[in-house]
């Protein structure tokens, strides 16, 4: 390594995003940092880099983002953060960071876009434009900062955000603070009932992690969970709550929660991908309990069990036989719940089923595309009294 790699910054940072409840990493979240030569020029010159366009360098940070976990070749779907004010910038914008990513090698359902700024009043309609856009295309959108910026509270009924991120500091704060305890639980609760993830971000230590568990947060982020240097493969550190120490419980309406509220981001693949290729997925990700195959209009085609499929593959000639076929040959129809429907609904189709009571549920939108899926035993550990 020269000297100037080691003085530049880091040209992408990735942070794993957990889930609390089965230990695994479900996505990963990246940053891409200045172009090389314009950091180089800022150092050689002791100056800071020029100016830039902002939304023009936004859009270039994010695809800058898509291609460097290209290279890592993980399977695991990608969380980018983007500016509200890129967003207002309309369908120019939009069209070139649409043709980036997939330049980059990701599908649209394979991308968490993460909005985040100050969501200005005047600026709101063409947020609100771009992001039911993006929706349309088949992107999963998230909104950044929860509880401390400027984001209106119905931009999370007109935006139907797969997940909202609550601020850093509040998450961090909420452990040792009665009173932000209170608003990250309202936070919680409000994003339950509108069938909406909550993301806790900038986890430093073990107890706040702890305290973000028991308010009802599933999905974290932060240095307590994996260090500075950490990339897909590497292992995560998940605190565990004693046996004995009940999980808080948090009032339902009379349907109960929808399953939406325990969908996980979906690995994915073609429908035409080959056993091999699926088989090179599933080695990746350890904690991969099934590849859903998609069409081209990201409508789920077939599923892949995990188990099953390593089950035939290690028999006897079972490489030979089936690593340049169709994966779909050793595939199942998948299991289809939309995603308003109750969990006890969904718990109840899955039992329908002897022989797959337990394979992953896929959630679908309006229009049949995959959101993700959905553990039966998630859904057997909530509802159960």
């Amino acid at each position: 390594m020269s000297a100037v790699d080691v003085l530049l910054p880091s040209r992408a940072v990735f942070q794993p995003v957990v889930d609390l409840d089965t230990g695994h990493v479900v996505a990963v979240e990246t940053h891409a940092g200045p172009p090389a030569a314009q950091a180089a020029e800022a150092h050689a010159h002791d100056r800071p880099p020029m100016r830039v366009d902002p939304a023009g360098e936004d859009v270039r940070r994010a695809v800058a983002a898509a291609r460097a976990i290209a290279d890592l070749r993980t399977p695991l779907p990608l969380q980018i953060g983007l500016r509200a004010e890129t967003l207002a910038h309309g369908d120019a914008f939009l069209g070139e960071l649409h043709h980036g990513l997939g330049e980059a090698g990701r599908r649209p359902n394979e991308i968490i876009l993460c909005v985040n700024g100050g969501f200005p009043p005047a600026q709101r309609p063409a947020v609100g434009t771009a992001m039911r856009r993006l929706r349309q295309a088949g992107y999963l959108i998230g909104l950044a900062g929860l509880g401390a910026v400027h984001a209106p509270l119905d931009l999370l009924v007109d935006g139907s955000p797969y997940l909202v991120k609550i601020d850093p500091e509040l998450a961090r704060r909420a452990g040792s603070d009665p009173r932000r305890a209170a608003l990250v639980s309202s936070l919680v609760d409000l994003a339950h009932r509108l069938g909406t993830h909550v993301l806790a971000p900038g986890l430093a230590t073990e107890e706040q992690v702890l305290a973000q568990r028991e308010l009802g947060v599933r999905l974290v982020q932060g240095p307590a969970l994996a260090p500075p240097e950490w990339r897909p493969g590497m292992r995560v550190t998940v605190p565990v709550t004693a046996k004995d120490e009940p999980r808080k419980e948090r009032a339902e309406n009379s349907l109960g929660p929808r399953v939406s509220e325990f969908t996980l981001p979906a690995v994915t693949a073609p429908h035409n991908a080959t056993a091999g290729q699926v088989l090179d997925v599933l080695n990746a990700e350890t904690g991969t309990t099934c590849v859903v195959l998609l069409d081209e209009r990201q409508r789920p085609w077939a599923t892949v069990d995990r188990t099953r499929f390593l089950l035939r593959l290690s028999g006897a000639y079972g490489h030979a036989l089936y690593a340049h076929k169709p994966a779909a040959n050793l595939a199942d129809t998948p299991r289809l719940v939309p995603r308003t429907v109750p969990a006890v609904a969904a718990l109840r189709a899955a039992g329908r089923e002897n022989d797959r009571v337990y394979d992953d549920l896929v959630v679908i939108d309006e229009v049949g595309r995959c959101l993700g899926i959905v553990r039966v035993a998630d859904l057997i550990r909530s509802l159960s009294p």
